[in-house]
């Protein structure tokens, strides 16, 4: 054999040592921070009631369908109906408005300059390949703006941003181990 075969060879081997570690190697990665095991291929996401006292009609629909957009777009598990490697359950349990700065007007009369709506969401979290990721908590978001506007002029804005801020909450907490 010349040096130039031998060289050849070399670099060929090479390659196929790299390409045999990669293989051998496989690690959960994604850009969506989230690092599920291979073993993992379904998600279930139960409707979340709403059991506030104060009820947004839409709030339940929109967090439930929001959930299963993020599980199916970012982690490419495909969706079950009734059970799954992953499931989610839950309720919502508080949808409250609250005066957040208090300022007092030239008339020596105090007044709210800032209100904050909060929502707080019951999620239980059942990793059916991994019981030890299970979780049962209580996940809350808020979303604030000036006392000018009022609660209908803000509400949609509001809960798209808080729903948002929960269901990021939650990814992370269940499949991104953050």
């Amino acid at each position: 054999m010349t040096k130039q075969t031998i060289k050849i060879f070399s670099v060929f081997g090479g390659i196929l040592i790299l390409v045999v570690i990669v293989n051998a190697c496989k690690i959960g990665y994604s850009f969506t921070g989230a690092s599920i095991s291979p073993a993992v291929k379904t998600v279930f996401v139960d409707f979340f009631t709403n059991r506030a006292r104060v009820v947004n009609p839409m709030l339940s629909q929109t967090f439930t369908e929001a959930m299963k957009d993020k599980f199916v777009n970012e982690t490419g598990l495909s969706m079950e109906r009734e059970q799954g490697d992953l499931e989610f359950s839950g309720e919502i349990t508080g949808y409250d408005v609250r005066p957040l700065s208090i300022q007092q007007s030239e008339q020596g009369r105090d007044f709210a300059s800032m209100n904050r709506l909060t929502v707080t969401v019951k999620v239980v979290f059942t990793n059916n390949k991994d019981h030890t990721q299970d979780f049962n908590t209580t996940f809350s978001a808020y979303y604030d703006w000036e006392s000018t506007r009022s609660l209908n002029e803000v509400e949609s804005a509001a809960v798209d941003v808080i729903v948002e801020q929960l269901i990021e909450d939650i990814f992370n907490k269940s499949v991104a181990n953050w």
